[in-house]
Formats: C-alpha cells, sequence, structure tokens
C-alpha cells in the first residue's frame, strides 16, 4: 500500500518548476508540463499552490534560501564568496536562468520580496560590520559593495558560448576572486 508524502511531492513539483520556469519562464511555463516532469498529476499542482504565478514566487524564494544558507556569506573575505558564488552558478545553470526569467518578467518588484529584502538587509549588516573590523574598504557604502560582488562573481553566467571560449572556467573564477579582493581591500 502506498503512504501518500506530500512533502515529497511539493519538493518534487518544486525542482520540476525550477526547470521548467528555468527554460521557459512563467509566461511561456505549462501546468501539463511541469506536473509531469514532477511525475504528478497537473490538478495536485492547484492543491500546493493557487497559480503557476504562486509557484514561481515560490521557487524563487526557495532559491534565495537555499543559496542564503548553502553559499553563506564571508564579509572578511568577499572574494572567496564571490568564488563559491561563481561554483554555484556553473554547477547549477539552471538557477541563474530562472533568476534571469524572474528578473524580466517581474521587474523591479523582484527586488522587494521578503526573501530578497531580508537576504540583503543581513549581508550589507555584515559587509558594514567588516568595514568597522577593517577588513573591507569603506570607499564605498556596503550596498554598492554587495551590488558589485554579486554582479562581478556571476558576470561569466548566460554567456553566449563564443564569449565564454575565451576564458576558462578556472580563470573566470580567478578573475572574480582577483577582482573582488582588490575591489574590497581597504
Amino acid at each position: 500500500m502506498r503512504t501518500r508524502d506530500p512533502e515529497t511531492k511539493r519538493q518534487q513539483l518544486l525542482e520540476a518548476a525550477l526547470g521548467e520556469f528555468a527554460e521557459h519562464g512563467v509566461a511561456g511555463a505549462r501546468v501539463d508540463r511541469l506536473a509531469k516532469r514532477a511525475g504528478i498529476s497537473a490538478g495536485l499542482v492547484y492543491s500546493f499552490y493557487e497559480n503557476k504565478d504562486g509557484l514561481f514566487e515560490a521557487v524563487f524564494d526557495l532559491i534565495v534560501e537555499q543559496t542564503v544558507t548553502t553559499i553563506p556569506l564571508d564579509a572578511d573575505d568577499l572574494g572567496a564568496y564571490a568564488g563559491r558564488l561563481y561554483d554555484g552558478g556553473l554547477a547549477h545553470p539552471e538557477v541563474l536562468r530562472f533568476v534571469a526569467w524572474y528578473q524580466l518578467e517581474r521587474g523591479q518588484t523582484a527586488a522587494r520580496r521578503a526573501s530578497t529584502t531580508a537576504a540583503m538587509a543581513d549581508k550589507i549588516a555584515a559587509i558594514t560590520a567588516a568595514q568597522h573590523r577593517g577588513t573591507v574598504t569603506d570607499r564605498l557604502p556596503a550596498g554598492e559593495i554587495l551590488a558589485l560582488v554579486l554582479t562581478l562573481a556571476n558576470m561569466w553566467q548566460l554567456r553566449e558560448p563564443d564569449f565564454l571560449d575565451l576564458v576558462t572556467p578556472d580563470r573566470r573564477r580567478a578573475t572574480i576572486v582577483t577582482a573582488v579582493h582588490r575591489l574590497t581591500t581597504p
């Protein structure tokens, strides 16, 4: 006799939705297709989330939560942090594709999600504390430093293959780490 495990089904749905949204965005994603990917019925999708938009938001929040958990900020070594972010993007390119779709489809509201606001506030506070300790430059405000670190960490992602062929993945990572160190060293 099979037992029902709603949490496992929900997790399967979120993983399938990440893939579907990374490929098609929310507008192009189809509930029947992502349900098939998850191995569940399309009707079950609606028992977890009111609609496709709600599922899209849940995937975004999960990505923020997992990134904060698996790639914690080290404000005293922002270069290493940027390197780990690059590694994460390289290992999970679907996440960055999803985030690109999210930013395109949600625009300015993407930065106003509670999950993002809390994560950014914590990072800015940590960088500010590192500035007070003298381990990070105070030439720029902490928020601007964070924006630069995040941009540099992801600068090689979502590029055309011809552009990526110019530099090996190891060299890309080294460039990011070196640039962030130079930018943030007092």
